[in-house]
């Protein structure tokens, strides 16, 4: 079957009139590059569940592709759990466009195959859905949400009981599950209000997001004495789902003025005031460190639109500095320690999990407080199963914290997802501290970096759009595979490490690892929810300004290879 055909064949099947009047001006008025990669492949499902371009066509998030990977789970559910009980599953939705309708989507086709539906009656964020799932008991979670992208995007992310983004195990279950099911001929469907008046679906109470609340404050490692230091503070939800969360823990700040980037405050799908929803760019932060300025603010906080992740910008001099995510992992981690070294409660056998691409910096930090670094591979997924496995074992306690280079950190086990809104709260907190000392965060990271060296770290996307750029990307890691190197950016490679072939007691995964010489390293990964391969870049050196040249060399070297 052709392109145009598989789309005509949509075009008959589809009843939804707005993306029928999509595809009729694709069809009529489209390039045929866009008609090609709206129904080149069917929208892959993964350990991240769905993620794409909102749009008619089997590569797009629309209902039909969320009520084919609906029904796949629902099969999956009702095949796991056919001994035991009846499944239940609990749904939210962030600020994205179309998200209520992909939550009523996903509502209706899991109560027509009966599964009990609990839904958030508004927008809420990641971390809420995890504590929710652990909290009302569910077989899953599901949560409408494409992260940072921008505005053009939505997804699926699909939790397990444990509150943690699913096993690759569960995801090629649902996977096939998924293949076999056609979106028009094999998906069930209910009516949601009857399906309410028989219980099958029902709406999340306040009393969740209570204790959602309860459990953040929890992660407060300080005491009174330890914050005697004002702090001016702005805060921006880029027009996402942190708000009411986030208004909720600032309550219980003293010593915190806060306000708000107005502009931002808001829900808004469209992001209109910034057109790439990441708060590890500068350029979605103009506003808010506008607002700063205005208010000579000492700190803004930025999460992105399902509030998983948060960025940072902090006055220093007359400007104001964004710590990276390694940088502001680093200075939570040192933190935490010097927190629970000062009144005597860090666990026995505390540890700390990271992963492969993010900085070794922890590491000498780990050393010094006599804390167990464990290293996953990248996706917060692999964190929240080590605390899921160390609550197995009766060692929930020994966590302390996780992070990942991406701006995710989690300083609890409240929940098995990244969490910008308990970080949120240690990050005023530390702020807080540092400033009593007469130090701001940057001054407190620059006194890190005296103390153990300087460490650098770059992430260096390269994208590969279109049809063909799988192919291309598969091309290039083969490359990297098989091909011999003897060095690169003019130092010679210690060792190469493939994770596909398996190390330790890490998952397989597609990933080339060189280690070079100068204690310098390079790794390679395809993006696991966009078409693009990444490059982390790691330096040390005796300086920032060597660090920095180190990672220009780097850098230029793996641009030139890709």
């Amino acid at each position: 079957m052709t392109i145009r055909e598989r789309a005509l064949s949509w075009l008959d099947a589809m009843q939804d009139d707005g993306l029928r009047k999509q595809l009729e001006d694709l069809l009529e008025s489209g390039s045929d590059a866009d008609l090609e990669d709206a129904f080149y492949k069917d929208l892959a499902f993964g350990t991240a569940g769905l993620r794409g371009v909102l749009g008619p066509g089997t590569n797009r998030m629309n209902i039909y592709t969320v009520g084919r990977a609906t029904q796949g789970l629902a099969d999956y559910l009702n095949n796991a759990c056919a001994s035991t009980k009846t499944p239940s599953v609990a749904i939210a939705r962030d600020s994205r466009n179309l998200g209520d309708v992909f939550v009523e989507r996903a509502a209706a086709v899991l109560a027509a195959n009966g599964i009990k539906v609990h839904r958030f009656p508004r927008i809420e964020p990641v971390p809420v859905l995890s504590f929710a799932v652990r909290d009302l008991g569910c077989d899953a979670g599901i949560c409408i949400t494409a992260s940072h992208n921008p505005a053009p995007y939505n997804g699926y992310k699909v939790y397990g009981p444990d509150g943690c983004q699913i096993t690759s195990d569960a995801a090629r279950a649902i996977s096939d599950a998924i293949e076999t099911i056609d979106p028009f001929e094999h998906v069930k469907d209910a009516d949601l209000e009857a399906a309410r008046s028989e219980g099958l679906v029902c709406e999340i109470g306040d009393d969740v997001i209570d204790r959602f609340i309860q459990a953040v404050m929890s992660c407060s490692v300080e005491r009174d004495q330890d914050q005697n230091a004002r702090l001016n503070l702005v805060y921006t939800p880029l027009c996402g789902s942190g708000l009411e969360c986030m208004q909720r823990v600032f309550e219980h700040l003293e010593g915190i003025d806060t306000s708000l980037v107005e502009a931002q405050a808001q829900p808004n799908g469209a992001f209109p005031t910034c057109e790439y929803p990441n708060p590890e760019e500068r350029e979605a932060l103009e506003q808010g460190i506008a607002t700063c300025r205005e208010r000579g603010a000492d700190l803004l906080l930025a999460t992105d639109p399902d509030a998983d992740r948060v960025g940072v910008a902090v006055a220093h001099g007359n400007d104001y500095v964004l710590p990276t995510g390694n940088e502001m992992g680093v200075l939570l981690f040192d933190y935490l320690c010097t927190m629970r070294n000062k009144h005597n409660n860090m666990p026995d056998h505390p540890m700390v999990v990271s992963t492969i691409v993010s900085t070794s910096m922890i590491d000498p930090i780990a050393d010094e407080f006599g804390v167990e670094v464990k290293r996953t591979l990248t996706g917060f997924k692999y964190i929240g199963d080590i605390i899921t496995d160390l609550e197995r074992k009766g060692e929930e306690e020994r966590f302390l914290f996780g992070f990942e280079e991406s701006y995710g950190y989690l300083p609890g086990t409240h929940v098995r997802d990244k969490d910008a809104i308990s970080t949120s709260l240690l990050i005023c907190r530390m702020a807080q501290y540092y400033a009593s000392k007469g130090l701001d965060l940057v001054d407190a990271l620059d006194a890190l970096y005296r103390r153990y060296g300087h460490y650098a770290n770059k992430t260096v996307n390269v994208a590969f759009p279109g049809a063909d750029g799988a192919a291309k990307m598969k091309s290039m890691m083969e490359r990297m595979r098989t091909e011999t190197q003897t060095g690169f950016a003019g130092r010679g490679i210690v060792s190469k490490i493939d994770y596909a072939t398996g190390v330790a007691d890490l998952p397989k995964a597609d990933v080339v690892e060189f280690a070079l010489e100068g204690d310098a390293k390079v790794i390679f990964r395809p993006s696991g929810t966009e078409p693009k391969i990444k490059c982390y870049l790691f330096a040390r050196e005796d300086s920032v300004e060597s660090a920095m040249g180190t990672i220009a060399g780097l850098e230029q070297a793996a641009r030139d290879w890709m």
